[in-house]
């Protein structure tokens, strides 16, 4: 992601320095125009912005704490690394105590989204930074969210999203076995999705079960049975689901508790309920 970022920059004719902890990965990068370098603080040395996109929160802590000291007091600096909440509202907090100008940035975008400039990019930081920065950000995506001034917001939200798409990816993976083991081919299973579009079935569900509103269109009961269903199918043919048994056991708990008559969005009472609370 972060060579597709130097790739982007470069066409659209920016100068860039590039630093990598595995300094080829960089020397790659020569051919587009940048310029490679060893040491991290010789990349940050006269630059007006400073892009990261690295691995998790050590990482990028470890990179600013060898850049304290080195990087231009008129510079900003975009991590667009999926971090988590907490530390990210702690590194805010350290770069505004060294007087430096922090935006969190990370991305909804594949590598080759970072090269057309397609793709959502997530923004939270100081609102005055984030407008020095606005024309910049908006030409590396096709959709820049700014979250406003709420540190940790950006942060947040991206592994929510991440985890859509990790459930998605656990869900596709059931689905596509139970239907393969009764004979209809991956392929063949997914032309679904010409006729059934997911999309608003999650928008309508995900507003119900945020405002708690579980009078039942499709009871969890019901939903249970097809869960056996969709286990027995797989079974019979020799074929093991990963996601859907613990589905099932949660569905049997709430259940238990009284849930059964309500509508499947009741899955989310609990971690509802508590962020209420909150």
């Amino acid at each position: 992601m972060g060579s597709a970022f130097v790739e982007a920059l470069r066409a659209r004719g920016a100068d860039v320095v590039v630093y990598n902890r595995t300094e080829a990965k960089a020397r790659a990068l020569e051919r587009f125009g940048a310029r490679a370098v060893g040491d991290p603080r010789e990349a940050a040395r006269g630059a007006s912005r400073l892009h990261i996109m690295i691995s998790d929160d050590a990482a990028v802590d470890a990179l600013l704490e060898s850049l304290d000291g080195a990087i231009p007091s008129d510079a900003i600096v975009i991590d667009h690394s999926t971090v988590a909440p907490g530390p990210t509202t702690a590194r805010f907090a350290r770069m505004q105590s060294r007087g430096i100008a922090f935006l969190h940035a990370p991305v909804f975008m594949s590598p080759g989204g970072v090269r057309e400039s397609t793709g959502v990019m997530l923004v939270s930081g100081p609102q005055s930074v984030y407008e020095n920065v606005r024309a910049e950000l908006a030409a590396m995506a096709s959709d820049v969210w700014y979250l406003g001034e709420t540190q940790d917001k950006a942060a947040t939200i991206k592994l929510f999203g991440n985890s859509m798409l990790v459930f998605m990816s656990a869900a596709l993976a059931d689905g596509l076995t139970m239907a393969n083991a009764a004979g209809v081919t991956p392929e063949e299973a997914l032309t679904l999705f010409e006729h059934f579009a997911l999309q608003g079935a999650l928008e309508f569900r995900g507003k119900r079960m945020a405002r708690r509103d579980f009078a039942p269109m499709f009871e969890l009961t019901m939903a249970r049975k097809d869960v056996r269903l969709m286990l027995e199918t797989a079974q019979s043919a020799g074929a093991t689901l990963h996601v859907l048994p613990h589905i099932a056991a949660r569905m049997d708990e709430l259940i238990a508790r009284g849930f059964g008559a309500e509508d499947l969005s009741v899955l989310g009472a609990d971690i509802v309920a508590t962020n209420a609370l909150a």
